[in-house]
């Protein structure tokens, strides 16, 4: 695998991956064991990450950060950046080549997050989409309190079930503190914060026309379709972040960065 250049963007940092990288960085951390964290970011968790130190706690301890947005990768070439439409990884596209190889290969994958009923539909569609895939689920509505009797049982399970992948799809910015807070007893495993998407899979959840994601507008499609939860993300949310384009630096960061496996 090439080197990975990382930036800096809106004070956060990101990393210049494609769909291919990824796929080298998950198969080789698997492959040996190794633990890593591969973080998100798009306008939203930018705006998360500049509130609450907990959320720069986790994306300080993340090995990579992909771009899932193209408003971010639009304003870092504006601002200079050599970051390419290639560059975008969006949860729901970038998670199916890793499930095809871990049907093939039997990697374990446990997502952690959502409903029960979206669990058992989510679990069954990927298993129907993807044959031989290992899947297992719980539900994200439990005490998440470091300690407690229902954080102890997820994690009873969690290791019981000895996954390669553990996904955390408990929505910004529940999912990242959990990660942080219990990061001493997930190791050996991938870990990628993925929000709502089995709600995605499972049908919950609308999904937008993935065209529309490669030229920028699945936010439009998400406005339109979940107008009281998202309104505040998508119409509110991104000019307090734009606002820091007039104090924020943005530069690749110096060459000792970059990152090869």
């Amino acid at each position: 695998m090439n080197a990975i250049s990382r930036y800096r963007l809106l004070g956060c940092e990101i990393d210049g991956l494609t769909q291919s990288d990824l796929n080298a960085l998950v198969r080789e951390a698997v492959e040996s064991g190794r633990s890593t964290i591969v973080a998100n970011h798009n306008l939203h968790s930018v705006h998360s990450f500049l509130k609450d130190r907990k959320m720069q706690a986790f994306y300080t301890k993340a090995d990579y950060t992909v771009v899932d947005g193209m408003s971010l990768i639009i304003l870092g070439r504006l601002l200079g950046l050599p970051l390419k439409r290639a560059h975008r990884l969006a949860m729901l596209d970038i998670l199916g080549p890793i499930f095809a190889e871990a049907a093939q290969k039997g990697w374990r994958i446990f997502h952690l997050g959502n409903t029960v009923a979206v669990c058992r539909q989510g679990a069954a569609r990927l298993q129907a989409h993807y044959p031989g895939l290992q899947v297992q689920t719980e539900h994200g509505y439990f005490d998440v309190t470091p300690g407690s009797d229902d954080n102890r049982k997820v994690l009873e399970k969690i290791h019981g079930f000895r996954p390669n992948i553990l996904l955390v799809g408990m929505g910004m910015p529940r999912q990242e503190s959990w990660i942080v807070d219990h990061l001493d007893q997930l190791s050996g495993m991938v870990i990628l914060n993925v929000g709502a998407y089995l709600g995605y899979v499972a049908g919950d959840i609308p999904t937008a026309p993935r065209w529309l994601g490669r030229i920028g507008l699945e936010w439009l499609f998400r406005l339109c379709t979940e107008p009281a939860r998202l309104g505040r993300r998508y119409l509110i949310e991104p000019w307090i972040v734009l606002s820091l384009l007039l104090q924020q630096g943005n530069r690749k960061l110096p060459t000792p960065e970059d990152k090869t496996s």
